[in-house]
């Protein structure tokens, strides 16, 4: 038999220990109420139930009135897919600056990625530079920071950056082409890239780079238009057309790839290589 199964035979501070260690941490009233019996009518000093109005409406006490439901005004319902692609273009296309275009990327309706994103990673480095680097989607320290390329991956793209004499504070403009981050770091799916390649391209083409570097898998399929893998694509300059203009192209390996495999470092050191070759600094 449990030492507490007679409480009669416990004193008062034994008992309220118990209490405490259910749980039972907070005192309400002094004696327990029963909220579903009907109230009290009040009472004349005659024992009488108190006069009332004919159209009196009968409030309950200030505390009973405090746990009753509030209404809920509906929002209007949001779609789960955002504006879609060919909004996307419009509004891309009428952006005649940068600072116009991330102006409207925040105000785009992204869906469900931009709203359960924290910020719109438009980009970071200098607007401008010759090279321009475009990753596939922000991470977690991305969305918190609002920057490209800030954590372990890019620290680590910043040294190789550094390997070939450049540097996102002074020569290089970095940006993604996925400008929220999917939920879990998803892989972002084919209407999540189609969605976004309009604001990509336009932005490539308000940046205007002399070389664009497609780091990872998914921003090099997006914009070359193609279906194979970075292990194919990788070190292979290509031109892709956007607005009339020629834009010569690199894709190569993530830098977050790389530090999971060590060994194809050496392939991307090459691409780096070619990256500087194609500046004119070697």
């Amino acid at each position: 038999m449990s030492q507490f199964s007679d409480h009669q035979t416990l004193d008062p501070a034994t008992l309220l220990a118990w209490q405490v260690a259910m749980g039972a941490d907070e005192a309400i009233d002094d004696m327990p109420v029963d909220r579903f019996a009907p109230a009290a009518q009040p009472q004349s000093a005659a024992g009488e139930p108190a006069f009332q109005p004919p159209n009196a409406v009968s409030q309950p006490p200030a505390r009973e009135r405090a746990t009753q439901p509030r209404p809920v005004v509906a929002k209007p319902v949001q779609k789960m897919e955002g504006a879609g692609a060919d909004v996307a273009t419009q509004v891309a296309a009428a952006a005649n600056t940068l600072e116009e275009l991330q102006a409207a990327m925040e105000a785009f309706d992204g869906g469900l990625l931009k709203r359960s994103a924290k910020s719109t990673v438009f980009s970071d480095g200098v607007p401008g530079s010759d090279v321009m680097l475009i990753g596939e989607a922000p991470g977690a320290e991305e969305d918190q920071a609002g920057k490209p390329f800030i954590g372990p991956a890019g620290q680590f793209l910043d040294r190789m950056l550094a390997s070939i004499g450049l540097d996102r504070a002074k020569n290089v403009y970095i940006s993604n082409l996925v400008p929220w981050r999917p939920l879990g770091n998803r892989t972002p799916d084919p209407a999540i890239v189609s969605m976004c390649l309009p604001f990509i391209r336009r932005h490539i083409a308000l940046a205007k780079p002399k070389v664009v570097v497609l780091v990872g898998g998914v921003s090099s399929q997006a914009l070359l238009d193609t279906t194979n893998g970075i292990v194919s694509l990788r070190g292979k300059w290509r031109t892709i057309d956007i607005e009339g203009h020629n834009f010569d192209v690199l894709p190569t390996y993530h830098p977050a790839f790389l530090l999971r495999q060590p060994l194809k470092k050496r392939e991307s050191w090459k691409d780096l290589l070619s990256v500087k070759e194609k500046l004119g600094l070697l």
